[in-house]
């Protein structure tokens, strides 16, 4: 598969130096002590396996811009091995939009012509899907789903995703975010919605003069100015949060409208997502809202801030694979499951 282009419109931040360092805020990270010496042991030793595509696919085999990011830096990355027998885990490469029936056929003729599928019963291999595995009756689907690591686009759909087993691949973004300046915040939050969303609370927001909500979508200069303007950016779960990663990055904390407990958040298993976003029920109207974001600390705030340009630095992709960026991140979760729960019913003869 050929390289990404090089555009420069999908760097979203240039890595530079060690992200991992003493200017990390510490509460970014669910595991500060361990994390950077884990990260270069993944770097050292990590090895994935690829099975071959299923014939016939499609041309490109993934549709979404974070799946094409995650599989072409993969296949470019040092991870890959030939040698099956030096694999921590397994890759399985199909579409998206592939049938049940022929899904089932895949992992049948994994499991027929390859030793390790039954090893396990598929529990050390992983593949993409944007939206997830549905459920089937058929037993190759069944164990791919249970057992296997889901790679999905967030936010993904409620039972599409095993919380603790499967993650989740951050947005790419459309524009590239630049060093925000100290400018006084004309609002106190802002809102860009793209989608109609069943919540007074909207509306609430909408007539309220600390808030400004546009409902289309907005060019990247207006976006940019009212994110740099505001204190917080408002989204709601399940909608288009697509640049929720550039607020971050722009000092504009975000705050997560949700009324059920959010468990697909990218990179939960690495980042703290309390230390950086707000997250609140949509229940308390507008006064609620801005009697939460008006009695945070100012410490806190500030801690929020630097948390988020930190996290941002994680969640961003670039054309070219660069240390703990998005790939690399997502990588490491699935370095952190190499030794999952293993089914063990097939012994070689």
């Amino acid at each position: 598969m050929a390289a990404l282009p090089s555009f420069s419109i999908l760097l979203l931040l240039a890595l530079t130096g060690n992200v991992l360092s003493e200017y990390t805020p510490t509460s970014l990270y669910l595991s500060p002590k361990t994390i950077s010496s884990n990260y270069d042991r993944m770097l050292q030793s990590f090895k994935i396996f690829v099975y071959p595509p299923p014939p016939s696919t499609q041309t490109p085999l993934f549709t979404t811009r974070q799946e094409s990011h995650f599989y072409t830096s993969l296949l470019h990355s040092p991870f890959l091995t030939e040698d099956p027998s030096q694999a921590h885990l397994f890759f399985v490469p199909f579409p998206s939009s592939i049938s049940t029936r022929n899904l089932a056929r895949l992992i049948r003729n994994i499991r027929t012509n390859f030793p390790f599928w039954n090893r396990t019963l598929g529990a050390d291999h992983f593949y993409l899907s944007a939206a997830g595995v549905d459920s089937s009756s058929d037993r190759n689907v069944v164990e791919l789903k249970k057992n296997s690591i889901q790679i999905s686009c967030f936010p993904t759909s409620s039972g599409l995703f095993i919380p603790h087993k499967d993650v989740t691949l951050p947005p790419v973004h459309s524009f590239q975010a630049t060093p925000s300046v100290n400018v006084t915040p004309a609002f106190l939050g802002y809102m860009n919605l793209t989608d109609q969303i069943p919540y007074s609370l909207i509306s609430e927001i909408n007539d309220h003069p600390d808030f400004k909500v546009e409902h289309e979508l907005a060019n990247t200069k207006v976006k940019l100015k009212f994110t740099k303007s505001s204190r917080f950016c408002l989204f709601v779960y399940g909608s288009d949060m697509t640049w929720m990663v550039e607020a971050m990055a722009l000092r504009c904390v975000p705050v997560v409208i949700t009324d059920r407990p959010i468990q697909d958040l990218p990179l939960m298993d690495v980042i703290d997502w309390s230390e950086m976003a707000v997250f609140v029920s949509s229940r308390g109207g507008a006064k609620g809202l801005k009697r939460v974001l008006d009695g945070m600390e100012k410490s806190r705030y500030e801690r929020m801030m630097e948390s988020g340009v930190a996290g941002a630095q994680h969640l961003g992709w670039n054309a070219e694979a660069q240390a703990h960026d998005a790939f690399h991140m997502v990588v490491y979760q699935l370095w952190l499951r190499r030794h999952t729960i293993r089914y063990a019913r097939w012994v070689e003869q």
